[in-house]
């Protein structure tokens, strides 16, 4: 009982830090790009932002992920319910950001614990970046995030691709740190490509972005940089703390 207390205990501890971080990295860095892109999909006056007018549009982390692929047509529908800029978003971005990154920290610090190796920061790290890898940058080579007004493929195809790739992406990747054997690397060179062979589900033809090119391309980049701040800061933390448990 006190193992599981311990990994509950730095669960939360490390998603309160890594929420609050990245909810000031999305104020800072995607929000005023999807505010923007609104003003587009909408027709409305562009508005100045108020403080903490996140929108949780990254995956990450979440996507994060939703983190792998915005909902930006389904989440801004007229008929959508949606909280009110300046606080009340705020809120519900740092309340969503939060509780996601608890949720992955469960996950990454039970793959620790059963692995039974070692914790610090640097192994931390690492399993935070293979975390990135898993849950942003593989699908992301597919589905990457989407500003508001993007075209896009049914979701539940999305849904299925995304978490088909992340689960092939994580088997590969454990076969490769777990079985340092020629057929193991083989068969996780398979297992990460698969899915992109099979090919991520596309929009129908002549749907075309709201927003520039430039935009969504800068988007992109930014909400991408953002995971990988939340993946290292999840795995760091959470060897840090877990070592500190330990000892």
């Amino acid at each position: 009982m006190s193992l599981f207390r311990s990994l509950v205990f730095t669960s939360v501890l490390v998603g309160l830090i890594v929420g609050t971080v990245v909810t000031l990295a999305q104020f800072l860095g995607t929000t005023p790009l999807i505010l923007a892109a609104e003003v587009y999909e909408t027709g409305e006056t562009a508005v100045s932002p108020g403080p903490g007018a996140a929108h949780d549009h990254d995956a990450g982390i979440a996507h994060d992920h939703d983190a792998a692929a915005t909902e930006a047509h389904d989440h801004h529908s007229a008929d959508a319910w949606a909280p009110a800029d300046g606080i009340e978003r705020t809120a519900y971005t740092l309340a969503a950001n939060i509780l996601t990154a608890i949720g992955f920290a469960l996950v990454l610090n039970g793959l620790m614990q059963i692995s039974g190796r070692h914790s610090d920061w640097r192994s931390g790290l690492i399993w935070g970046l293979c975390g990135f890898v898993v849950v942003m940058l593989a699908p992301g080579f597919g589905l990457h995030p989407e500003l508001p007004g993007t075209p896009a493929a049914p979701l539940f195809e999305r849904q299925v691709w995304w978490v088909g790739t992340a689960l092939s992406t994580a088997a590969g990747l454990a076969l490769l740190f777990f079985q340092r054997k020629p057929w193991a690397a083989a068969l996780a060179i398979v297992l990460i490509a698969f899915p992109h062979v099979i090919g991520a589900p596309v929009p129908a033809e002549g749907e075309q972005a709201l927003a520039p090119e430039a935009m969504s391309h800068r988007f992109v980049v930014i909400a991408t940089l953002t995971s990988l701040l939340f993946w290292a800061l999840l795995g760091s933390l959470s060897g840090h703390l877990r070592r500190r448990f330990e000892a």
